[in-house]
Order: structure tokens, then C-alpha cells, then sequence
């Protein structure tokens, strides 16, 4: 499947989370990330310098493509070498001429000489700079906003990673240290010695302190208290007694209409805590525990004199092994629903009462697996993390924690042995360390990090309910993504004044048919009523390219991009079209929708759209209904033909809004997700940007609006630029919002201005790196 260097970003984190597990040390964890990061990145260096006690020196601790000997050897001061520009600027340093550069310090051990590009990235570990990191190429390459992008996205969490790993080694130093002064002390009176052999995936030091790693699922990290989740045991299967099979029969039946009804007031309570989409895994219980072949499978083991409870645990158990042997590791982990479903019948059978799991106080949840129905039945308000003695990245413990928005870290082998009811913990879920009883030292690093932390939340936080104002007082706009109803609440919590973008395909693409006309109006109502007195801009039904639906196969295309896709593909199928416009207009009335339609090209697609959105509505009153018939209608500029004609579209439509992922690669002719045209994706080449601005200049002339959606918008610096274009819109995801918006009060609009004329009168990639990087001093980005 191809993939984005967003993706690409998020790749390397989980190479780099996988590997650790098998780092036993400082030096291990460094050589497996810049392995990891140059064939990411497809580079041919890639080198980690960490900063010294001093703070004033950068020594080579770990390289990939560079002379290995020069680990360790290579070191220079923070105001020497390109590296040392990094971290004296803390900011990035590109050039494709390295040898040339004022800064270029020639070390002969590294034999760097014959690498033109460089670039490099500073490592904090919450905000204090620990070190940098670099990537090389032979060949002269100007690296893009994308790739420097996932390139950041990696930086961000490795130098937490570095700084735990760094922690680590310290710790088994010290506990050498404690084992050789134990060691002499018992061979000084003769006697035997301690013991040998540690467990590399727990350290427990002189004064207490356990810690402990596993997979990290879901980032950041908490101090609290631990409560534990008592597993299953099977000992209840033992001493169940047994009736006649009559008598078991009936407690069988009773037990599952208990449960079926449970868990219908179970995915009633997640839905409204979290979202449908967490809840629907009480959907597939129900579908198991109402399935006769479950049910006559334990039913005739009553029938052979087994007792219920140990009818449906055998069962049970078969379609445990079943699953646990599949290779899919998703469908694996859903060996986990079937063992929840077994537990809960039996306890039903036993009389055991699971409704109790109550917490009096924030608690961190310890637990050997955690089950669905823990996290239905636990208050959501008092959990502050979660670690697990099993599971992987597709466990509920990693899907719901990451709905939850606590630090969860899963596979941590030993943690039932290890944790008491009476402990407290760290939980780190962004490096995946776990520390029992940790001592002050350990304690006050997690302080100072989470005062770090807290204070950059806080501020963020406090600009939520701001409005977008430059320093000048220009309005600006910011709108988010979504695609499910679950980003409605990360949309809200980050502030955002409306949906600029609702992905409508994604629903589609979670079911087995089509969704009818009431099931996309219900979705689509309560999307809209989550957003009261604000814009929600519905696009139609994207699919084809790279995204597909199971159950409408597509004609096989040499090229799918080019081919059937998107509006394209809704004109070709109207009956798609014609529903999906319908439920928009039934469910109207909830809020204030906008239509937006992709991938357009031409007049004659608007005008056949405006014929069947009035053939739709004529349609709907003659069935009772009040359809509107002023909906605002936009389109997604996304290709060179539509920039061609701006002036014609926009005459035709109420808004216009540019998709920028597709803009720039249609613009270049360089499919974004093919890793050997990164080098032509460029969202800062000549074309692409004065495209951008040829569409604010006609929207500006028509007195309509037009707006940015896209990767690019979720970069302060662009923002900035486009705001300096005339755009005064943007739709990005949620999470970028405060960022963006901090940059965009902190700066006038003739700043803006000035910024964008500079980019805006360069005439190749070069000449546009430069300025950009003037740009992001002169902005203080």
C-alpha cells in the first residue's frame, strides 16, 4: 500500500517502539533509531550528537552511512559545523551544497566530504535541547515540507525516547554499582555471590525502584496511584456446581439474556461517553451472544452432563484458540472479545456481580488484559492511564485509551508480579516505561517534565476559546477535519469554529453495503448538532484513486488517479450521489450544512450537480419533507484545469475550497505517495504557490470565500504565508489548531504580507528555500 511521509513519520515511531523493546542499553537504542530513520527516510547518512554535561558540546554518538570509528571521537562545540548551527539557532538547518556552507566543519575521520546535502534537526526532551539529529544524501536533493515534516514528527518523540534510554543506562549503572560493592563485600567474608542475570525488561534498583517496559499506545505521562483489575481465574470454573441439565439449561438461557441486555446498556453508556465508533464492539457481542450456533454449541454440551459454566468456558476456550491462531494480528486480538463475552456469562451464571467497579479517586488502571466491558463499566473521569500485561497497538486497552486521551502503555511483561494495590507509578506512554515506587530522583525529572509539559498545555489551552486575530486585528478562521462522529470531541476540545472538511467516505468505508438515505441522515444530524451555529461543510463521497469500498469494486485503471474518482465516479453512479444528497438534505435542519463537492474540473459538472440537487428536493416534498433549497454549494479546487478556469467556478458556486494534497500533486505531476517523486512534491514550488494565489485573487474579485484544506494548513509557517496570499479561512486537523493559532495572533497581517511577497517572487526550489528560511526568522517560527 503506498503511503505519506505523515505516515512515513508514524512508521518510523513504531519501528523505533518495536526495536527498543530489544535495546538493553543507551548505545543500542541510538544505533537502531538512525538505522531506522535512514531507510525511512531513504537517505544515506543518519547521525545522532548529543549534547554534553557542559551544554556547550556535541559529540557523535551513533551513525548510519558515516565512518563508524568516528563514534564517539567526533565532537565540536555548539558555535562550530553545521550541527552545532542547529542547536545554537534550535531550529532547522537545510542546504544541498554542505561542503560549501560558512559553517561546514571538515572532520577526516567521518570521510563526509562526499555528502552535498544536509539536514539537520534539534532534539529537546521538553524543551531543554539534548541533541541533534541529521540525515545526508550524495546526490543534491532540497528536502520537502513534507519530509521535513515527518522527519519532525520522528524528532518529536526520540528525544524523550533518548532521554528514558539515557535514564536507564544510569539506573543499571547504579545497580552494577550496588552489585559489585555486594559482590566484594560477600567475597571479603568468604561467602557466595548475589545473585546474576537481570531481566532486561525490568531493572530494580538498590532503593526500590522497579521499572518496567512495554509497547506505548497512547502518548504522555502520569504519576498516581495504581488500581488493579483481578483477572479471570478458572478456579470458579472448578467448584461450579452442577444441577440437572434442565436446571442448567435454564441458568444458561437466563444468563444470556442478562448479558445480551448488559451489553446493550453497556454500548449505550461508551456512545454517549465516547463515541459510536468506541462503542461498536458491544455491537459484535451482541451479534456473538445472539448467534444459535454459540449458543447450541454450549447446549449440547449441557446436553453431555457438562455443567453451563463449564459448557461455556470449554466453548469459549475453542473460539479463543481459533482466533489466537490466525494470522491477521488485528483478528488475533479479537480472540480478547470472545474470552470478555465467556467472563461475563459466567459471572452472570455464578452470581458474581460486575457492576461494581467503582473508583473513589484518579487511579491508574493495572491489569493483566483489559476487557471491553472494564472500560464500559469503570468512570472514565478517574482513569488517568493504563498498563497491561499483554496486548499489542490493535488491544481495546489502545483503542479506547487513546479515545480516553490518558497515557497507555500495553505488553509489559511481569506487571501483574510486580505491582501491589499499595504502589504508586509513572506511566510513560510515550517511550513505554513503567516505574514502580520510583524514587525522588526519577520522581523529580517526571516533575520538571510535567511542569514543562503543563505549562505548554496550559498555554495552548488558554487560547481555545480565543478568537484567530492577527496583532493587527484581521479575523481568521480555523476550521477542522473530520471523518467520524469520535473526532467531534478532539474538533471541540482544540477549539475549532466549525468543520471546513467532514470526510463523508469514511463511514462508508466501515460497513459491508451502502449506507440507505436514513442512516446517512442519522449520522449526518448528529454531526451537525454537535456543531451548533456553525459551518459544517459535507463532502460528497470521495472514493477511487487509493481509496476503495469492499463492496463496490472498481474497474481495474493503469492509472487510478487519473481515472474514475470522486465527483467522477458519484456522475457515473448518480444513484450513490442521489441518496447521499438526500440524507444531507433531510438532516439539514439540525444545523448548518454546506455541500462540498471534490475533484472538479469544469462548469458542466457544477450546472449537472445544481439539476440534481433540485431533482432531489422536488423528490423529498413530494414524500412529505422540507427540503432547503439554498444550501451554500461549494467545490475542492484540486486540479491545474480547475485553477485555469478560477474566474468561471467561482462565478458558479457560494465558496471555494483548495484540497492542497492533490493540488500540489496533479500541479507537478508527482503522486505524493510514491517514495521516488518526494523530491517533485513540493507544496513550496513556484507553481504550486502562485496557483494558490491565482485562487485567493479570484475569490477575493467574486466576493466569495475561499478556504485551504490540506496538509498545508496544519503548519504555522504556511498558514502565515497563505494568510499573506489573501486566504482568511483554513480547515485542518484538530490537534494543529492551537498551534497554528498562537502563530497567528502573535503576527500582523502585513507581516504576513511582506513574507508571502518574498516566496512569491522566487523563481525555483532554491531561491524559495532561502526565503522560506528568511521567513521563519523574520515570523519567529
Amino acid at each position: 500500500m503506498k503511503e505519506n511521509q505523515h505516515s512515513i513519520g508514524l512508521r518510523t515511531l513504531e519501528d523505533i517502539s518495536a526495536i527498543i523493546l530489544h535495546s538493553h542499553n543507551l548505545q543500542e537504542t541510538l544505533d537502531n533509531i538512525v538505522t531506522i530513520v535512514a531507510k525511512r527516510m531513504r537517505t544515506d547518512v543518519c547521525s545522532i550528537y548529543l549534547l554534553e554535561l557542559d551544554s556547550n558540546t556535541l559529540v557523535l554518538k551513533a551513525t548510519k552511512g558515516l565512518s563508524k570509528s568516528s563514534v564517539n571521537r567526533i565532537s565540536m562545540k555548539t558555535s562550530e559545523g553545521l550541527s552545532g548551527l542547529v542547536l545554537e539557532t534550535r531550529d532547522m538547518v537545510m542546504t544541498d551544497k554542505a561542503p560549501s556552507h560558512p559553517r561546514y566543519k571538515y572532520f577526516k575521520e567521518t570521510r563526509e566530504e562526499r555528502f552535498l546535502s544536509f539536514l539537520g534537526l534539534p532534539l529537546f526532551e521538553r524543551n531543554t535541547p539534548i541533541g541533534v539529529i541529521t540525515i545526508q544524501t550524495c546526490e543534491p536533493r532540497s528536502f520537502s515540507v513534507d519530509e521535513i515534516s515527518a522527519l519532525r514528527t520522528i524528532t518529536f518523540q526520540i528525544g524523550s525516547i533518548i532521554h528514558n534510554a539515557r535514564l536507564l543506562d544510569s539506573i543499571q549503572r547504579k545497580e552494577q554499582e550496588r552489585a559489585w560493592f555486594e559482590q566484594e563485600l560477600t567475597r571479603a567474608k568468604g561467602g557466595a555471590t548475589t545473585e546474576e542475570g537481570r531481566s532486561a525488561a525490568s531493572v530494580k534498583t538498590a532503593d526500590g525502584t522497579r521499572m518496567l517496559r512495554g509497547t506505548a499506545v497512547s502518548t504522555g505521562f502520569k504519576r498516581g496511584k495504581v488500581y488493579i483489575l483481578d483477572p479471570f481465574s478458572d478456579k470458579v470454573v472448578k467448584v461450579a456446581k452442577v444441577g440437572t441439565r434442565a436446571e442448567e439449561q435454564r441458568k444458561f438461557s437466563t444468563a444470556l439474556e442478562k448479558v445480551k441486555i448488559q451489553t446493550i446498556y453497556m454500548e449505550k453508556r461508551v456512545s454517549e461517553k465516547l463515541s459510536q465508533d468506541d462503542a461498536a464492539i458491544f455491537h459484535t457481542h451482541l451479534m456473538i451472544l445472539e448467534d444459535r450456533s454459540f449458543s447450541s454449541k454450549v447446549s449440547e454440551l449441557i446436553n453431555q452432563n457438562h455443567g453451563a459454566t463449564r459448557a461455556v468456558y470449554d466453548v469459549v476456550q475453542h473460539y479463543i484458540q481459533a482466533f489466537g491462531a490466525m494470522e491477521d494480528p488485528y483478528l488475533r486480538e479479537r480472540s480478547a472479545d470472545m474470552e470478555d463475552i465467556g467472563r461475563r456469562i459466567i459471572d452472570a451464571l455464578e452470581g458474581n456481580d460486575t457492576s461494581s467497579l467503582k473508583l473513589k479517586e484518579n487511579r491508574i488502571i493495572v491489569a493483566e488484559e483489559i476487557f471491553p466491558s472494564h472500560l464500559a463499566m469503570l468512570d472514565h473521569d478517574r482513569i488517568i492511564g493504563i498498563v497491561t500485561e499483554k496486548g499489542n497497538i490493535y488491544s481495546h486497552a489502545a483503542i479506547m485509551s487513546k479515545s480516553l486521551g490518558v497515557p497507555a502503555i500495553v505488553g509489559v511483561a511481569g506487571l501483574m508480579d510486580a505491582a501491589n494495590v499499595k504502589d504508586q507509578i509513572i506511566v510513560d506512554g510515550t517511550s513505554g516505561f513503567v516505574y514502580i515506587n520510583p524514587d525522588r530522583a526519577i520522581i523529580q525529572e517526571y516533575e520538571r517534565l510535567e511542569l514543562g509539559h503543563a505549562s505548554r498545555q496550559k498555554e495552548l489551552e488558554g487560547l481555545r476559546d480565543l478568537p484567530a486575530v492577527t496583532s493587527d486585528g484581521t479575523a481568521i478562521t480555523l476550521n477542522a477535519n473530520i471523518g467520524l462522529l469520535s473526532d467531534v470531541r478532539v474538533a471541540t476540545l482544540h477549539g475549532a469554529e466549525g468543520v471546513g472538511l467532514y470526510r463523508t467516505e469514511f463511514p462508508y468505508m466501515a460497513r459491508s453495503s451502502f449506507p440507505t438515505r436514513i442512516e446517512q441522515a442519522t449520522l449526518y444530524r448528529k454531526i451537525l448538532s454537535a456543531f451548533p451555529g456553525q459551518n459544517v461543510n459535507i463532502r460528497t463521497l470521495d472514493i477511487g484513486g487509493d481509496k476503495g469500498l469492499p463492496y463496490f469494486p472498481c474497474p481495474h485503471e493503469d492509472n487510478p488517479f487519473m481515472g474514475l474518482r470522486s465527483i467522477r465516479l458519484s456522475l457515473e453512479h448518480r444513484e450513490i450521489l442521489h441518496e447521499q444528497l438526500a440524507a444531507i438534505m433531510m438532516a439539514a435542519d439540525a444545523g448548518k450544512p454546506t455541500i462540498m463537492f471534490p475533484l472538479i474540473s469544469g462548469v458542466d459538472e457544477i450546472r449537472e450537480i445544481r439539476k440534481m440537487l433540485a431533482a432531489v428536493a422536488d423528490e423529498l416534498e413530494q414524500q412529505g419533507y422540507a427540503p432547503p433549497r439554498d444550501l451554500p454549494l461549494g467545490i475542492m479546487i484540486e486540479i491545474p484545469a480547475a485553477v485555469q478556469i478560477i474566474d468561471f467556478l467561482v462565478d458558479e458556486v457560494d465558496y471555494v475550497s483548495v484540497g492542497t494534497n492533490d493540488l500540489i500533486q496533479y500541479t507537478l505531476a508527482a503522486d505524493r505517495n510514491n517514495a521516488r517523486m518526494k523530491q517533485y512534491y513540493n507544496p513550496h514550488h513556484p507553481a504550486v504557490l502562485h496557483s494558490m494565489k491565482q485562487i485567493a485573487d479570484a475569490a477575493r474579485r467574486a466576493g466569495k470565500k475561499a478556504s485551504i484544506c490540506g496538509e498545508m494548513a496544519s503548519d504555522p509557517l504556511n498558514t502565515l504565508l497563505l494568510m499573506g496570499m489573501g486566504f482568511s479561512e483554513f480547515s485542518l486537523s484538530a490537534p494543529s489548531i492551537p498551534v497554528v493559532k498562537q502563530a497567528i495572533r502573535g503576527h500582523s497581517l502585513e507581516e504576513c504580507r511582506a513574507a508571502a511577497d518574498a516566496i512569491l517572487a522566487c523563481r525555483s526550489n532554491g531561491e524559495v528555500a532561502t526565503a522560506l528560511a528568511r521567513a521563519n526568522e523574520a515570523l519567529r517560527l
